[in-house]
């Protein structure tokens, strides 16, 4: 039995494939596209004709390349953040611009809470976007003096406790520990940063908040939050993969309704190499057409505006220290090559430029020791590559990931105190990227900043910070249509998906979003503004929720 084609009209398709840029109507079948073009070219004999989406514009669904599942875990917390996110109900939830509101909110929240003494999670804090101030844990110690209080930072690479927290992870006087911070009055300040000190919180608290027990609520809030963003494929960009995860992520994408493509990614901080190699082999037997497997994540540096990126010389504007390795340089090369030999895809968390020179040289030691023509590994973020950089990712095959939203969250910080005014203005350089023809995609790394690829791809048109401070226009700056390729195609391209998504073509999976007007045809700065209906995901159409 044939099954049926349904034809869906619309005002216009933008198509994403150079072949036939744009259409008036696509044929699906089975899930999948059958073909573009018009009316009469796909009005066959059996087709139905849809017109639901007549009066709107379609374009292949968002590919979100650098995300996390924290993104579903975290909106069961407070948020703490200084700009307003939008729930994945598709509410606004206000930010808090001082630490007097911050402290306020979490007091509010404290008092919803059972007298158990369990933790209280809060997230979104960034200490840049209030004026500089610290949460201390006497701010914290005003919220509960009897449970732990911890608040992650946007980056989610450093934590602030309140003294209750110290006292249970015996972290009070341990000044000396790499990444606990002291105070004025010698004592820890509440502040931890990079990996041992917080791991000996998570051992503490006898989990990682950071993660927790992931549910299929989580994945389906996840999901939700995907659809009133336009996205059809989304990564968690760096998983321990658990078995109880591994069945969580088996069980909701299997399910009919479930609204999303989901690409986990293993973290190798977890694993052997030759651990993650078998899993991953194991994995590709639980993948469906919503579940993909196959990539791992390696972090090399911490963030930026944490002060816990690595730096090449001259290092932090400011004259701060340099930052903080996760993986040594020596352990690196190693490691890349034993996944490289292994046909295994890698993503490769390098922030600052120092951390980008000592990946491509890993990567470029695995070409010579195991010459592979098609490896994609893919640098994220890579936020302060210079163009001899973006000459050796093309040399050696390399794809970028780039962080575009830090241009408007932190890109005054990044002018004022922690690159400088020439180094900031080809902060995320897509342009040379562009230019020098290195694959590339930009993302937003939500929950770091918000999950919303039409404002991702605003900051890489307008490249203009929080203050109205612009950024490399000139030269790093891409085009409207650039930015849409950098949403769909290439985020596909550098999770080797572009087979499947990423444009509206025949035999890919009919995973559209529908918008209310034509991104191609309004000035730059209305880009983040275009609405979002909704998303059609292997034809099953899902409407966005309504604020």
């Amino acid at each position: 039995m044939t099954s049926e084609t349904v034809v869906y009209s619309a005002l216009k398709i933008i198509t994403m494939n150079p072949s036939r840029p744009s259409a008036t109507h696509v044929a699906v079948r089975d899930g999948r596209i059958v073909a573009t073009g018009s009316a009469d070219e796909l009005m066959v004999s059996g087709a139905r004709l849809d017109t639901r989406f007549a009066d709107k514009v379609l374009m292949p669904g968002f590919v979100e390349g650098h995300s996390h599942i924290m993104e579903g875990l975290m909106w069961k917390q407070p948020y703490v953040g200084a700009f307003d996110r939008r729930s994945p109900e598709g509410k606004v939830v206000a930010g808090v611009p001082d630490i007097e509101a911050i402290v306020a909110r979490l007091q509010r929240a404290e008092a919803e809470l059972p007298d158990d003494g369990s933790p209280l999670h809060a997230w979104g804090f960034d200490p840049l976007h209030i004026g500089g101030k610290m949460l201390t844990r006497q701010d914290l110690d005003r919220v509960s003096t009897k449970r732990p209080v911890l608040v992650v930072h946007a980056s989610f690479h450093i934590n602030n406790v309140n003294t209750a927290t110290l006292e249970l992870a015996d972290l009070l006087h341990a000044t000396d520990i790499s990444g606990v911070v002291a105070g004025a009055d010698g004592l820890a300040s509440g502040e931890l940063q990079g990996i041992p000190a917080r791991m000996r919180l998570f051992r503490a608290l006898g989990h990682n908040p950071l993660a927790g027990t992931i549910t299929e609520e989580d994945v389906r809030r996840y999901a939700a939050s995907s659809c009133v963003q336009g996205v059809t494929t989304i990564t968690d960009l760096h998983n321990d993969l658990a078995d109880p995860t591994i069945e969580v992520y088996r069980s909701v994408t299997s399910a009919a309704d479930f609204g999303v493509r989901l690409v986990p990614a293993l973290a190798a901080v977890s694993h052997t190499p030759e651990q993650a190699i078998a899993k991953l082999e194991i994995l590709r037997g639980h993948a469906g057409d919503k579940l993909h497997y196959g990539i791992v994540k390696l972090v090399v540096d911490g963030s930026i505006q944490g002060f816990t990126a690595r730096l090449r010389w001259p290092g932090y504007h400011n004259g701060a220290p340099n930052g903080l390795w996760y993986i040594a340089p020596e352990e690196l090369p190693r490691l890349v090559e034993a996944y490289h030999r292994a046909g295994v895809q890698l993503h490769i968390h390098t922030n600052g430029d120092e951390a980008t020179e000592v990946a491509l040289d890993a990567i470029e030691a695995a070409q010579v020791a195991a010459p592979r023509p098609d490896h994609r590994h893919t640098l994220q973020h890579c936020q302060m590559a210079s163009a001899a950089q973006f000459r050796r990712m093309k040399s050696l095959g390399v794809c970028a990931n780039l962080f575009a939203n830090h241009l408007y969250y932190w890109g005054d910080a990044h002018y004022e105190l922690t690159m400088g005014p020439e180094r900031a203005a080809r902060l995320d350089a897509t342009g040379t990227a562009q230019r020098i023809g290195v694959p590339f995609a930009i993302h937003s790394d939500a929950p770091v900043s918000p999950l919303a690829p039409l404002f991702t791809a605003w900051c890489a048109v307008n490249r203009v910070s929080s203050s109205g401070r612009v950024l490399g226009r000139d030269t790093e700056a891409l085009t409207i249509e650039q930015a849409l390729a950098a949403i769909t195609i290439g985020a596909a391209y550098t999770l080797k998906m572009d087979h499947l998504v990423g444009s509206i073509e025949t035999g890919k999976y009919a995973d559209f979003v529908v918008l209310d007007e034509d991104p191609l045809a309004m000035p730059a700065e209305r880009l983040k503004d275009v609405a979002i209906w909704g998303t059609v995901v292997g034809g099953m159409i899902l409407e966005a929720p309504r604020a």
